[in-house]
């Protein structure tokens, strides 16, 4: 009977894409919704950024086994990036009128910045996409009793995730995320309850079990190098997750500036807030069967949440959370696949052919959107890393990478392409350099240590004499904003803009 439920819930939700892919006309509507979304869509596009497989299995095993402090990643680092992106992304680059953040690299500095940022933020995807479809197979695997493998289950959950998003871009996304955030909101709300309800002394007895078990301390010890572990996992998520088109699509999808602003903030607060939801639930497991779910914790922790639905609730209890964790986990894969296949198409591929047209632009979006899939799908397959640790290490890259490019573009007029190309190359070749040689034995992240080789090249490669690219800085932001507001007022709606790098 549940399995029954489960494939009606995604043959719905594969019909709700379908339906919301008949409003897909250019590449535009294809990559953010033609900007046309209103204020509650944003709020569940930004709520379903990062509420997937990380937030219902990783992270509330993590919390179980390390407590908050394990946890300051996500949801810590994570909301605070989607408060500061939706800033950021609503007041600075939202009247660019441009479909990735490749165009503000371009634009700002040039093509060769463009790429290189773009192949880091394409790389960085690739854990996250797969922590989703790792996440769609352990479903499968848990509804079906074992009949349907791990592998078989990432196979079709790929399938079905790229059906819908292949044919309606960021209008089913949007549509899908906001059909979804109630259902999983609603469904996980009711898990809690009813696994509160047999815990002796409800919610509050488990809550001061975590209190007592020192699972609610969120600093670390006073130790200087458990703090900079500690900072450099918070700085990992927050910053490193900025300078990524997921996060930069669902922002600017929105249909005004002051919306892309709101929907951000509201999102983001209340991701925040349900994260806890599934840390509850999983923790009140180890006090309902304790010699149960202590021997998952030590074999695989990912399995504790749906064991505990399985064996501990009624069926109507079991077809919401399996229909929670599958609108979490398809809502947030969809847009991580879409995201990069169009960073990629528009922002590589267009550059060798900027006289395509927009019709042969969608279908090249659509074709990276399957390639990208298939070598998602590939690294899934292959990967042992825990779904909770695939998406942390997801943005080492983007950190040691693109994050310095992008603020300095945004807020230092005198960043240069130099200083750009120095800050993306010094921070990657640092942060690669000391994790292949030194990995987990250096007493500083090396993330961290790249990100500041990136500020620091960024700083010495614009103030020193100019080699590469041109002689002055790159145009300041107010000059674009004021560049494409002339565009767009004798453009109606401009797809792709190419101005003369400063």
């Amino acid at each position: 009977m549940l399995l029954w439920f489960v494939i009606l819930y995604l043959l719905v939700s594969v019909g709700i894409g379908l339906l919301a892919a008949t409003r897909v006309h250019n590449a535009k509507d294809f990559a953010v919704a033609g900007r046309s979304l209103p204020l509650p869509v944003v709020t569940a596009t930004v709520f379903a950024t990062w509420f997937g497989a990380e937030a219902v299995f990783g992270v509330s095993a993590t919390f179980v086994k390390d407590g908050l402090t394990g946890v300051v990643a996500d949801p810590f680092g994570s909301s605070m990036c989607l408060i500061i992106a939706g800033i950021l992304f609503s007041r600075y680059l939202y009247k660019l009128n441009i479909l990735t953040l490749g165009d503000f690299y371009r634009m700002r500095y040039n093509r060769t910045v463009e790429v290189v940022t773009t192949i880091c933020i394409v790389l960085s995807y690739l854990g996250w996409v797969a922590a989703q479809i790792k996440a769609l197979g352990l479903i499968f695997f848990v509804v079906t009793d074992g009949a349907v493998s791990q592998e078989a289950g990432m196979i079709l959950g790929a399938a079905i995730v790229l059906t819908y998003t292949t044919f309606g871009g960021m209008f089913s996304v949007a549509i899908l995320d906001f059909v979804q955030m109630t259902v999983s909101m609603g469904g996980l709300l009711f898990i809690a309850w009813t696994v509160s309800g047999k815990v002796g002394g409800g919610a509050t007895a488990v809550i001061d079990h975590a209190r007592a078990a020192g699972k609610l301390d969120f600093f670390p010890a006073p130790d200087p190098w458990l703090w900079l572990t500690f900072l450099g996992t918070w700085l990992t998520m927050m910053l490193g997750s900025i300078p990524q088109q997921d996060v930069f699509q669902r922002v600017t999808s929105a249909k005004s500036a002051k919306i892309a602003l709101g929907g951000s903030i509201l999102g983001a607060t209340i991701y925040f807030s349900f994260t806890f939801v599934p840390m509850f639930i999983a923790y009140s497991a180890t006090l309902i069967d304790p010699a149960l779910f202590n021997d998952l914790l030590a074999r695989d922790t990912q399995l504790v949440l749906p064991t505990l639905v399985l064996q501990h609730t009624p069926l109507v209890a079991q077809v919401l959370f399996f229909g929670a964790v599958l609108s979490a986990i398809m809502s947030c894969s969809s847009a991580t696949l879409l995201a990069p296949s169009v960073t990629f198409a528009e922002n590589v591929v267009k550059g060798f052919y900027p006289h395509m047209g927009d019709r042969q632009f969608l279908r090249v979006m659509r074709v990276c959107l399957v390639v990208f899939a298939c070598m998602v799908l590939a690294f899934a397959l292959k990967s042992n890393a825990s779904i909770f640790k695939m998406v942390e290490n997801a943005y080492k890259v983007t950190l040691a990478g693109a994050f310095v490019p992008l603020a300095a573009g945004i807020f230092w007029h005198r960043g240069t392409t130099q200083g750009a190309l120095a800050a993306t190359f010094g921070g990657l070749v640092t942060w690669i350099l000391i994790e292949v040689l030194i990995g987990e034995a250096s007493p500083v992240p090396p993330q961290l240590i790249g990100l500041g080789v990136s500020l620091l090249g960024m700083v010495a490669g614009s103030l020193l004499p100019q080699w590469v690219g041109h002689k002055t800085p790159g145009r300041p932001l107010h000059e674009l904003q004021h560049h494409v507001a002339a565009e767009t007022h004798h453009v109606a709606e401009p797809v792709h803009h190419h101005p003369t790098p400063g």
